[in-house]
């Protein structure tokens, strides 16, 4: 299975793909441009979860801690506390427990303030993952959407998007694919191989203390996203926890760990960009789930023969 198989899979679908599937407890690996550098999206989440149970684990933090929020101050998103009308009051161990399983940016950003983000760069750095890059909080890359399209920020592209009309919507649109968040060189970002390797850490307590690689694992399960990787593995018993990510219609990613009825694990970090932005959502995310199936096929028929 040549990287060929891969790439038809993903054209078919309408997309780029990028692929690493590893054995957690082993040291198989199936890869596909594994180690080009890819927009990364909301799969980032999981190394912020992992930063704020280690602080915790050492002390640093009270996972009960409770932080108020204020809407107005909050950053945007689909989800979450994003779209409260209202302040609330949560623990830090929730407002991870939003972040990972409903993927809420606002959430994401207030423990990126709490833990501080130096602090998650020391993290990656730790882990040896120099290829994944956080340039700075959700609230400067959607800021930086809005400059690159001309509105200064992404509340002045927000305030403008109601009056622009077709031909202006179309530029805007091609100015917001162009941006920096959106590039792999420039936005937050990380290669396949890494992500998988950050998955296999926390799954085998290696990314920390125990105590704190268990509740990112706990909370993947429970994320609500299920038509990614999870469309690859219908077969009863089997188990995947994972994190994805979408970005302007034309970044869709899933990363997390499949567990097969018979105990093995394997890591899955799979990576897209869409051909044409907006379009054949469905067929991208089954994609998605059939390149991690293909792959942890090939990885689990080699362990069962060995």
């Amino acid at each position: 299975m040549g990287d060929a198989e891969f790439t038809e899979l993903f054209a078919r679908a309408g997309c780029r793909g990028w692929l690493c599937v590893q054995e957690v407890d082993g040291h198989g690996e199936v890869a596909c441009g594994a180690d080009e550098p890819v927009a990364a999206a909301s799969v980032f989440k999981v190394v912020v979860a992992l930063e704020v149970y280690r602080q915790a684990s050492a002390g640093g933090l009270d996972p009960a801690e409770r932080i108020r929020v204020r809407p107005p101050e909050l950053t945007p998103g689909p989800t979450g506390l994003s779209v409260f009308a209202d302040e609330a009051e949560l623990s830090v161990r929730d407002l991870v427990t939003m972040m990972l399983t409903i993927s809420d940016n606002a959430a994401t950003d207030v423990l990126i303030d709490r833990v501080g983000l130096d602090r998650v760069r020391a993290t990656l750095a730790e882990l040896q993952m120099p290829r994944t890059v956080i340039p700075g909080a959700l609230r400067d890359e959607l800021d930086a959407i809005g400059r690159d399209a001309g509105f200064g920020s992404w509340a002045g592209l927000e305030r403008a998007a109601p009056g622009l009309t077709g031909d202006e919507e179309q530029r805007v649109q091609q100015l917001m694919i162009a941006s920096g968040p959106l590039d792999a060189r420039r936005g937050i970002r990380t290669t396949a191989r890494e992500t998988a390797r950050l998955l296999r850490l926390i799954w085998r307590d290696e990314a920390g203390p125990a105590a704190a690689c268990a509740p990112v694992r706990q909370a993947m399960a429970r994320q609500v996203t299920r038509q990614r990787l999870a469309t690859g593995f219908g077969r009863q018993g089997v188990q995947v926890a994972a994190k994805s990510g979408t970005l302007l219609g034309l970044i869709r990613n899933e990363a997390g760990v499949i567990t097969m009825p018979g105990g093995r694990r394997y890591a899955a970090a799979v990576f897209t960009r869409a051909d044409r932005q907006w379009i054949r959502e469905h067929e991208i995310n089954r994609a998605i789930g059939a390149a991690a199936a293909l792959a942890v096929g090939r990885l689990d028929s080699c362990g069962q023969a060995r």
